[in-house]
């Protein structure tokens, strides 16, 4: 009997791997996107101060479609990257969680995008300078944001266990100081500490980065 594998039963298996491969690609390019064109924006944006204005409100003002673009488009690319993940992680540890949650911040970043914040702080250039009173878009800006914050340092704490229990410790302490960055950077923005705008800044394309480092490494083993 003979026990060559043909062509169309090797096919689906080559194929399967080819497509979490494009998966994990699209997850390592799609965050450090979002980071560059919003750091590529509060250079260049008239007014636009990241020691005072979160990169949220680049959203706002005649080039706000730009950051808008940013987001959704990062939030797609992200869900569709976390599934890459998922087929990736099946069965390893964090296989479960770890997609969930890069999804879920995918997810918060489309809703961050559709939902805009309100002009204020002096931006746009003719804003107010005080913060006005929240619109419901406004509102729910926040809510968005808190979901893919959450999911994002949750992300990094499951995927440094992931990697604590594959036996790759140093990324998995890199991984949860991603995540603690995060933490503590939008926990001292929250609480209105001195440039805590660009605290949060560092923190979530930081932990952004980390995920698609993540997303690049595993791509290089299967």
């Amino acid at each position: 009997m003979s026990t060559t594998i043909t062509p169309a039963t090797a096919a689906p298996a080559t194929t399967d791997t080819a497509v979490t491969r494009r998966r994990l690609g699209v997850l390592a390019v799609a965050l450090p996107l979002w980071g560059a064109v919003s750091i590529a924006q509060a250079a260049t944006r008239e007014g636009f101060d990241i020691l005072r204005h979160p990169l949220s409100l680049l959203a706002t003002g005649d080039l706000g479609w730009l950051q808008i673009a940013n987001f959704v488009l990062t939030g797609l690319l992200t869900v569709v990257g976390a599934s890459g993940l998922r087929r990736a992680l099946r069965g390893a540890p964090g296989g479960v969680w770890a997609p969930r949650l890069v999804g879920a911040t995918g997810v918060g970043l489309v809703a961050a995008g559709a939902l805009v914040m309100d002009p204020g702080a002096g931006f746009p250039v003719g804003a107010p300078a005080d913060l006005p009173l929240l619109s419901w878009h406004a509102y729910g800006h926040m809510v968005a944001g808190t979901v893919s914050f959450t999911s994002l340092i949750a992300a990094c704490a499951v995927l440094g266990h992931h990697l604590t229990r594959t036996g790759h410790r140093g990324p998995a302490v890199v991984s949860r100081v991603a995540g603690l960055g995060l933490a503590v950077g939008w926990g001292w923005a929250m609480a209105g500490g001195t440039a805590g705008t660009l605290t949060l800044a560092i923190g979530a394309i930081g932990a952004m980065v980390w995920i698609a480092a993540v997303a690049a490494r595993v791509r290089r083993t299967i």
